[in-house]
């Protein structure tokens, strides 16, 4: 869960004050006692090296991945693996989520902070 405490962190000081969602589908219930509850569209994704922030938030971001759980990575990246739309955006840039270290999602769209060993 450090994963999700980190991109949102790096989210607020990269794109203003965005909500990271951790989208997830409602069970039927949830969804009939909630009407007016909006679930998450993904309109865009866009990549972020971490490399091209700005070298203050650089090394905030180093620090943070620093102490993400190792087991909280794997998860993220087997998510993104499953998106075709993310990992053809990462290809696009000559990346693959082996390289992701965070996301945001906010405004429909969805940021994948990426870093190259």
């Amino acid at each position: 869960m450090r994963i999700f405490t980190a991109s949102v962190i790096v989210a607020a000081l990269s794109l203003g004050a965005p909500a990271f969602v951790q989208a997830q589908a409602p069970s039927q219930p949830e969804a009939q006692a909630q009407p007016d509850k909006s679930s998450t569209v993904i309109r865009s994704i866009q990549v972020v090296d971490v490399k091209d922030l700005k070298p203050a938030l650089r090394s905030q971001v180093d620090e943070l991945i620093k102490h993400t759980n190792v087991e909280d990575i794997k998860s993220l990246r087997a998510s993104i693996d499953a998106l075709p739309e993310a990992a053809s955006a990462l290809k696009a840039k000559g990346l693959s989520s082996s390289h992701v270290v965070a996301i945001n999602v906010a405004d429909g769209v969805l940021t994948l902070f990426a870093k190259k060993a």
